[in-house]
């Protein structure tokens, strides 16, 4: 059995997700295992442009100077339109969880592809029903996950950023069975 523990908070700006990001950074934590997702403030009214030529990765948008400075940061990115939440953003191990879960075709009732790859990390689906509801009113939700001993570390730096909402969970995977911890 393996035990798995997330960190997620809310942010109501990019700047201060942003901030956030940069300290657990400069603090020295893998920053392989951490994601963030939000929305671009016009992309509901805008077209945008993105794309991924090798390492380099590009965003058209409003908050373009954001994203294309946390996808220098985190390891993977995407955009993704999703019914229900909209045109929204994401990097990090997120982006491969969201892709599991479309390719799988896990749907949890009443969740998107979004709440699905955060489900499937063992984040309870009243919590998922609420990042979502948070990334679709412009915030922007970042998760750190690990060890125990990563999640403290990261909850300590991160509640040092002021987010808006700060929650911890864990949960041990066996076979393919979510346990609540």
């Amino acid at each position: 059995m393996t035990e798995h523990n997330a960190i997620v908070a809310t942010y109501k700006s990019h700047a201060e997700a942003e901030s956030a990001v940069k300290e657990l950074q400069q603090s020295g934590f893998d920053m392989k295992k951490l994601s963030i997702v939000g929305r671009d403030y016009q992309t509901d009214e805008h077209v945008v442009g993105y794309y991924n030529a090798g390492d380099r990765v590009k965003y058209w948008g409003t908050l373009g100077a954001f994203w294309g400075g946390i996808w220098g940061l985190l390891f993977g990115s995407a955009f993704f339109l999703i019914p229900g939440v909209g045109p929204i953003l994401a990097a990090g191990p997120l982006v491969g969880w969201i892709i599991a879960a479309l390719e799988n075709a896990v749907i949890v009732g009443g969740v998107s592809a979004l709440g699905a790859g955060l489900y499937s990390q063992g984040i309870p689906k009243d919590s998922v029903l609420k990042y979502e509801t948070g990334i679709k009113t412009g915030k922007f939700v970042l998760i750190a996950h690990g060890t125990a001993q990563e999640a403290t570390s990261a909850r300590e730096i991160i509640d040092r950023t002021n987010p808006d909402a700060l929650e911890g969970y864990t949960f041990s995977r066996n076979g393919e069975e979510l346990l609540a911890a």
